[in-house]
């Protein structure tokens, strides 16, 4: 697998062969239709990236320490667009993906060349990937919230716990005979 500079260059590559923009986006629109697999079932609206114009499903999960990104949108140049993402960073770790300025996006003139309500959406993409939370040393989701869990090196033998606070209360509770404070 390349590594992340040479992901990005790649991208920077692929969009340096066309002059025109129209060009430019038969291209994304190409990597769209090859961005497929997305399961019907994980389109809810927990997965729905907020501030995006179109329907854009974004699923994260953890593999060998990488993270693994799927997504699938209602609109061909908003998939396109998933998908360059995806290229760049799918398979890489939490803190390559968090760490990235993401730079390149601006570098391939994308922005520019976009409406205001889909550079909109461009830009709610790069914020729910660069910022999938890590709750390894624990965290608190007020509401719907994409998270990355057992990331740690150690979570096959001490698993983390998802629960409501009550709920985890409870299970303090009963399972040492505490008196269920969480601390």
């Amino acid at each position: 697998m390349k590594t992340i500079e040479e992901a990005k260059q790649q991208v920077i590559e692929d969009f340096s062969v066309y002059d025109d923009w129209l060009d430019k986006y038969e291209y994304i629109i190409e990597l769209g239709k090859e961005l497929s697999g997305y399961p019907d079932a994980l389109k809810t609206e927990e997965k729905l990236i907020k501030g995006c114009q179109s329907r854009v499903w974004l699923d994260a999960r953890l593999e060998d320490g990488k993270v693994v990104f799927a997504a699938d949108s209602d609109a061909i140049i908003t998939k396109g667009i998933i998908s360059l993402l995806i290229s760049v960073y799918s398979g890489r770790t939490p803190p390559e993906i968090s760490q990235d300025d993401f730079a390149w996006v601006d570098s391939i003139g994308l922005k520019e060349n976009l409406s205001p309500t889909r550079a909109g959406g461009l830009a709610a993409m790069i914020a729910t990937m660069a910022t999938l939370p890590k709750f390894a040393k624990g965290g608190i989701a007020y509401g719907p919230t994409l998270g990355l869990f057992g990331e740690y090196s150690n979570a096959s033998t001490n698993p983390e716990v998802v629960a409501p606070l009550d709920r985890l209360r409870s299970l303090i509770g009963e399972s040492s005979g505490a008196n269920g404070n969480v601390t």
